[in-house]
């Protein structure tokens, strides 16, 4: 019987330090884990990080994947949010070539998508869409046709949510 891989989302809490992302990724690459989205910043208290990322696993892996990680020095703790209720989002930035053919169907695509321009000059614009991972993946499949001439995405951030 195959194991089922489906996107795993974990969470670390760790010491804001130097080389302490490279020792996270390189548990999970030096495994032959690929980390699928990273996300890092610093939280409220300037000591401490919290890195989201990522993965596509199955569950016996990804508790593998949690013990290694919290073996760590500098990690305080590793969770694997999709087991919990979750607000999720991810945003990208597109830059688009306008012409007078596209302008009508990128306004759509931005109304659609709850977007917004970020800025705009003379012939090009950049569009800025927050939602979820799969709204981001219909959007930039909205915006291919239309010329995408260049595109930056975040990873996922998420945080459990509260009951």
């Amino acid at each position: 019987m195959e194991k089922q891989k489906k996107e795993h989302i974990l969470s670390l809490l760790v010491n804001n330090k130097p080389d302490v992302l490279a020792r996270v990724a390189g548990t999970l690459g030096g495994r032959g884990y690929n980390i699928e989205t990273l996300c890092v910043d610093a939280t409220m208290d300037p000591g401490v990080s919290k890195i989201i990322l990522s993965v596509i696993q199955d569950q016996a892996t990804i508790t593998k994947i949690e013990k290694q990680l919290i073996r760590l020095i500098d990690v305080h703790s590793v969770s694997d949010l999709s087991k919990m209720e979750t607000v999720m989002r991810e945003m990208m930035l597109v830059r688009m070539k306008l012409t007078d053919k596209n302008k009508a169907d990128i306004a759509l695509i931005i109304d659609t998508f709850r977007g917004r321009v970020v800025t705009m000059n003379g012939d090009h614009c950049v569009i800025e869409i927050t939602s979820t991972k799969e709204d981001i993946d219909r959007a930039i499949e909205s915006l291919k046709p239309l010329g995408i001439d260049d595109m930056a995405r975040t990873g996922i951030v998420a945080l459990e949510r509260m009951k």
